[in-house]
């Protein structure tokens, strides 16, 4: 009895396929149509069959196909029509900005030594010095404070000395002295060539060959000297005299950049040349005749005061012409040249009193001194 209930429970489903296919399937090693094949025991092979590869292998596999992308149309001329449609639809909307700055408005029009105020000082960035740690405590008395570890110029200062600098280049170039104006820093050449031409000075960008003041006899032997009245006309007669005289030296030299011209100063000490220079809060303002306080590293600021100058030596190359118009002179003629022209007016007597006849036996004077 409990043979029976185990196959009527349990067998059931075996006993439902016939029992003659249920006997093949344990005999034979093929598959049949209806039946299943079980995985977990390994299908017998002949010994002769080869391994067939997987189908991924073999040449009846395809490659994969890339898609090509779709070729967009050129529509360069279209955008181009577009975008100049919308630039003249809305090109004027929005604010104006009527002035703007740019380097070189400065040199189109330079502020003059009435122009200067503390104002313009502050735009140009003057009034920026070094950080705190790298200050020369000789200059404190221009020093206005501290802020954020850099010291600030006092602008006060600057518009005070940059007028007495002002004017002595103005006394300078009205008693027709030489002015020297040198900078040698990149981005100086305008700047220096601007303030030369305005003030009819020299001026000097490349860096300064030592020697040349104090040892100008060789540094400077054969350079072309010319000598000038007063209404700046050139003058004849003065060609042994030029190949004789000692090179010219400069009146006045203004100097933009103090701490890289040190020889060029020490030089002008020597020789009692007056200097005009720039000093920064880290220079030593004992180099310089009449120092400037402000900051030597701002081009815009430079600019400034190089402008004030030029137009400084400008006023007084002006008034020493109009004042020659009418007869005025103030400057005197050198020493050297004095001599020469006294020297050539006595030969000249000289040769106007000597007889015809001994003319051929007739030397003049030749001027020899040196000064």
């Amino acid at each position: 009895m409990i043979i029976r209930e185990i196959g009527v429970r349990q067998a059931r489903k075996a006993l439902a396929a016939p029992f003659r296919q249920a006997c093949l399937r344990g005999l034979t090693t093929q598959l049949t149509p209806t039946g299943v094949a079980d995985l977990t025991e390994p299908m017998l092979q002949s010994p002769n069959a080869k391994p067939q590869p997987p189908s991924i292998f073999t040449t009846n596999a395809r490659a994969p196909v890339r898609r090509k992308k779709p070729v967009a149309p050129d529509t360069t001329v279209e955008d181009y029509r577009m975008a100049q449609e919308l630039k003249h639809k809305i090109g004027k909307v929005g604010s104006r900005v009527e002035k703007r700055y740019r380097p070189g408005d400065v040199f189109l029009n330079p502020p003059g030594p009435k122009d200067v105020t503390l104002e313009l000082l502050m735009a140009s960035q003057v009034h920026m010095g070094h950080h705190a740690s790298l200050w020369n405590p000789a200059n404190a008395r221009y020093i206005y404070g501290i802020r954020q570890g850099i010291h600030i110029i006092s602008l006060e200062e600057t518009a005070a000395h940059l007028r007495r600098a002002a004017r002595v280049v103005e006394e300078v170039a009205y008693r027709g002295g030489l002015i020297l104006f040198v900078g040698t820093r990149p981005g100086q050449m305008q700047i220096v060539t601007q303030a030369a031409r305005l003030a009819r000075a020299c001026h000097l960008f490349t860096k300064w060959t030592p020697g040349s003041i104090t040892n100008s006899e060789v540094i400077l032997a054969g350079m072309p000297i010319q000598i000038l009245d007063e209404h700046d006309e050139p003058v004849e007669g003065f060609d042994r005299h030029l190949t004789e005289r000692r090179p010219l030296v400069p009146d006045l030299v203004v100097c933009l950049n103090p701490m890289e011209n040190f020889v060029l100063l020490h030089e002008c000490s020597l020789v009692n040349v007056p200097t005009i220079g720039i000093i920064d809060t880290n220079a030593e303002p004992t180099w310089v005749t009449y120092a400037i306080p402000a900051n030597d590293d701002s081009l815009r600021g430079l600019a400034v005061i190089g402008s004030v100058l030029g137009r400084a030596g400008e006023a007084g190359h002006e008034r020493r012409i109009a004042d020659a118009k009418k007869g005025i002179v103030e400057w005197k003629t050198p020493l050297d040249v004095a001599n020469f022209m006294d020297v050539e007016r006595r030969n000249r007597q000289w040769a106007s009193e000597v007889d015809p006849s001994e003319k051929k036996t007739f030397k003049p004077r030749r001027w020899g001194g040196q000064f």
